[in-house]
This record gives C-alpha cells, structure tokens and sequence, in this order.
C-alpha cells in the first residue's frame, strides 16, 4: 500500500517528475531544472557520481583478477548480458546481471540494461548521427509506418543545441541524407581507411565513406569547460566511466549541470510502478514509487511527468498504469501500446585483407571509426526490401608475436613485435520495419518489487533476411572495387536486442488512432505525460538513436515549461 503520510504530501510534491536519468532523462533533468521547474528525478538504480563512482577507470590490465575477461561461471549465470561486447571485468558492475531482474522471452530477445544514475549513458558506443527528411518522411512515402508528426526542420534547431552541450566531433561532410551539425574537429581516418574512401568516390555517386560522428570533446569549449568536462584523452576505456568527462554521459554532463541549478532531487532505487491517474481532473497527478530495497511505495506528486525509462521499460510503466479511465494502460485508448517495437539489425559483417601500405600503420588510438551512411532505398526504391542500412568500417594492421620458448626466450620473443597485412572490417546497422506482431507486453507473473514481468515477442523477418544479403553483396562489391582480398562474410544470427537500441511502443504520430504521442511527444490523451526516449520513435532509421532522443527531450522540455506556464498542463 502506498504511504499517504498527509503531512509529508507537500515534501513530496514537485513542479516535474523525470523517470530515468540515462541519455533522455538526464536531458529532461537539465532542461526543466535550468528553466525554474523543482525537480525530481527517480532512478531505479544505485547512485552512480562522476569520477568517484568509477572504481576501474585508471586500472592497469595486470591489476584484473581475470586480465579483463569474465569466469566461466559468470557467463553461464548470465547468458544473455554476456553477449554484450562490453560486459567484461572492467564494466560488469554497471549492467543488469540476468537473474537479478528476469524477463520473458516468448521468441530469443537480449535485453541489454544498465540500472544506476547515468543508465546506459556509461556505456554507450558514443556514435551521433542526425536524421534526415529521407529518415522522417520514409514513412510516409513508402507506407510502411504511420506518418512522423515531425520533419527535420522541426529538430534540426534542437540537434544544434544538444551537440553544442554534449560536444560532437565530426567532419562537415555536405551529405543530405546524413546532414551536418555543429562539429569540434574530427578524429581521423587510417591510411587505408583514407584509401577506400578514395575508391569509393571514384566508382560510386551516391556512396560516401566518412569519418563517424562521436560524443567525444576532441576540442575544449568553454561551455564544456564549465561542465568540468576535459579534451578526450583517446584511452578507449569508455565502458569503464571517464573521469576526465571526455565523452557525454549523464554522469558527467547534463546531471551535474541541473544539481547545479539546485531545483534537482534525485532518488535513486526507486523502481517506478506507475503513473496516477485522477478522473475527475483527467490528468495524471503523481507516481507510485517502489523502494528497491525497503519494497516500501510511496506516491510523488507533479504538474508535468517525463517518462524516460528506456524504452521497453517505458512500455512496461504505462502498460503498467491502469484506472478506471485507461483500463488497458495510460493514454492506451486504441491499444496499441507496446506494438510496433522495433530495433536495429547488426547480425552481418565482412572483412578482408589488404597487403598495400606496409610502410604506414596506426598511431594511438581514437573513439571512433569510419562510417557510411545509408546508400539503398534513400532517394528513390531501388531493391526488393523497404529503406536501407548504414555501416561502420575500420582498418587496422595485424600484430605478430611469436609465442614460442619459455622464460628469458619467451619474453623477448613477445617483445619482438612485429606488424602483418592490414584487415578493414564492416558491420552493418540496418533499419528493421515496425510491425504490430513485434511487441511487449506483461507477463501475468510478478518480479520481487510487485511488477509485472516484461514479455518480448520480437522477431526479425523476410524484410531484414534481403538486406542482410544486399549488405553482403554491395559491401563486397566496393571491397572487391578497392582490391581487398580474402573477403570473408558472417551472419551472427544474434537475437535482436544485442544492437541495444530498441525503439518503439509508444509511438509519435499525427492520428490517436493510430499512435499514443503527438509532435510534442505528449500522450494523446494524457497532455501532462511525455515520453521522449526510445519508446516514442515510429520507426528506427539507420542511425545510432541517441542523438535523435536528445533533441526529442530538449525540444518537448522546452514545449511543456511554456506550456505550463501558460495554464495549460
């Protein structure tokens, strides 16, 4: 039962109520605290602060119990989050151990979570790309979502101002299906990775290889500077936490920044159980808080809700949250929520050999690769699958040790280190269709805080099968093109869910009955609830999402404070 403690109600009464402090949430804690709003901010997860909270970040290889690989043991108690490339001993305590928050899977689905102050803004791979008009009009021309409510120029203002903020590296490249921003000086491409831009340029018009776009302050600015955030130091220790600030997470950006404004409380471990509807005001009115360790509810009460979970965990709050007027979940009037989930598909790759420019190899390290942006199906329908894919790609030269003999002899072998031919690698990022049979939903078996289990029953289809062979054979083409040898192709065949950019659910779109959210990602039927992370998207694009969450959650913050300050939430 809930503790209505009748005298501590106005402690627990706030202008805003932020739920999740990962990418979005921390976003929608900075924007509405820096604009007068008293805000709280609940996380589910333990307190995680920058620097102090990064026990690995200045670690030495030798100083892992397991030189940075997991036990045995460990994997097999969690098959799923160690799928996961940067679930290594370094990063570990920052995901979601399987066992200790279950889930289920009507067909295979690696749900990849991070549950702490910052969520998976410690470990994110840190690419940002814009959509375009091809990305928010493909709906629409090729039929195969219900309309954006929103077009580029509608965000574009927005993505300035987060990339500012965050602090973007990139390379103003003139392409209109991946637009420019507002770039600090971009990291650079290897030699042979210069060498296959180059070949590409020369055979193709509409194919491009770029430098990727990446949240990394290659450049100090002094708005960064007042973040107390330093140039990146090319560790590529990410995962760990960084401690310099390098790299945009929550933990070291947009939290700081609206605890700085001193309207921020944030409660972490507390696991939202829903929102509160009130019928006779017809709106919602506060939210109903588990205590992670107490498993004590106590409601917290708001003018304005921004629901920021992550987006199945999103779905699984408003599905979550049922009264008399919203049966099926809140806003959930034409039962679509939790349809319609989509992802991104990385199951293919190709590598190859290249034995030119033996005389060069790579100087350091860099937090990014090469990318090419989405070339199939953009501006006009060119194959037998709707939209398209991007890729990274990356080269790089071979290290041979020679491992043989044993003490003295064995030490200077390894020392003799010597460079073999350079390999360049792809993966794709292919853009999945929405589908209403791809979906969440509850499970009618309850986790140890009294919430409904989440059910995912996500599949890919014959759609993502054409693109993978397409990917393979046009990827191989242009390696063939640039005099790769050795081109070697493999479907990983993953589960979704491994790509950890799930989108979808509560999605945006022009109609009620056709979507739960409206231009401002404002619910339908709901106006003071908005949903501004992965759940609200109405299709995936080929781009890396969390970019396109940002600009989402700066521009509703800034709707609902006007909004509200005009008597209307």
């Amino acid at each position: 039962m809930a503790n209505f403690n009748i005298d501590s109600k106005e402690e627990r009464t706030f202008d805003a109520i932020v739920i999740g402090s990962g990418m979005s949430g921390g976003w929608a804690a900075k924007e509405l605290t820096e604009k007068g709003l008293r805000t709280l901010v609940l996380e589910r997860g333990r307190n995680v602060r920058h620097v102090i909270d990064y026990p690995t970040t200045n670690m030495r290889p030798w100083e892992f119990e397991h030189r940075g690989r997991m036990p045995l043991e460990v994997q097999e108690e969690n098959p799923v989050v160690s799928r996961c490339y940067a679930f290594r001993e370094d990063a570990a305590h920052f995901f979601v151990k399987d066992n200790e928050h279950p889930y289920v899977q009507e067909k295979p689905f690696d749900w990849i979570r991070g549950y702490q102050v910052g969520g998976k803004s410690l470990l994110w791979a840190r690419q940002v790309q814009r959509w375009s008009d091809f990305d928010f009009e493909g709906p629409a021309r090729d039929g195969f979502a219900v309309d954006w409510p929103i077009r580029y120029k509608d965000l574009a203002p927005w993505y300035s101002y987060v990339e500012k903020f965050a602090g973007i590296s990139g390379n103003r490249d003139g392409l209109e299906e991946l637009p420019d921003g507002e770039f600090l000086p971009p990291f650079e491409l290897t030699k042979v990775e210069k060498y296959f831009q180059q070949k590409v340029a020369e055979k193709y018009d509409d194919r491009h290889v770029i430098v990727a776009r990446c949240a990394h302050l290659s450049e100090q600015k002094q708005i960064h500077k007042e973040q107390g955030r330093v140039q990146c130091q090319n560790r590529v220790l990410c995962q760990r936490g960084c401690p310099f600030g390098g790299y945009f997470s929550s933990n070291s950006s947009t939290i700081p920044w609206a605890e700085k404004t001193g309207n921020m409380t944030l409660r972490p471990d507390s696991v939202v159980e829903s929102l509160i509807y009130d019928d006779e005001k017809e709106k919602v009115t506060g939210v109903r808080v588990i205590d992670a360790n107490t498993k004590e509810a106590t409601d917290y009460f708001a003018k304005i809700i921004f629901v920021n979970a992550a987006a199945a965990n999103t779905n699984l709050i408003l599905l979550n949250s049922k009264s008399k007027r919203f049966p099926n979940g809140l806003g959930n009037d034409n039962g679509l929520m939790g349809k319609y989930f989509a992802f991104h598909n990385y199951r293919a790759r190709v590598q190859a050999d290249y034995n030119g420019f033996l005389d060069f190899t790579t100087d350091g390290k860099r937090p990014t690769s090469g990318y090419i942006p989405r070339f199939r199906n953009v501006r006009e329908q060119q194959t037998d699958f709707l939209r398209g894919y991007a890729s990274g790609v990356g080269a790089y030269r071979n290290e041979i040790r020679n491992e043989d003999g044993i003490g003295v002899n064995l030490k200077e072998n390894l020392s003799d280190l010597k460079l073999g031919n350079w390999t360049i690698g792809s993966h794709m990022m292919g853009e999945t269709i929405p589908k209403e049979t791809n979906l969440v939903s509850l499970d009618n078996k309850n986790d140890e805080w009294g919430m409904p289990k989440l059910q995912f029953d996500v599949s890919y289809d014959d759609n993502d099968e054409k693109m993978i062979k397409d990917y393979f054979e046009q990827i191989t083409e242009m390696f063939e093109s640039a005099g790769f040898t050795n081109i070697q192709t493999h479907d990983s065949h993953q589960a979704p869910g491994l790509d950890i950019h799930e989108m979808g659910g509560v999605r945006m779109g022009k109609d009620p009955k056709t979507s739960l959210l409206n231009e401002w990602n404002q619910l339908h039927a709901c106006k003071n609830v908005f949903v501004t992370d992965g759940a609200c998207m109405t299709s995936t694009g080929t781009q890396n999402p969390s970019l396109t969450y940002m600009a989402l959650t700066a521009r509703a913050a800034d709707y609902a404070v006007k909004e509200m300050k005009k008597g209307n939430l």
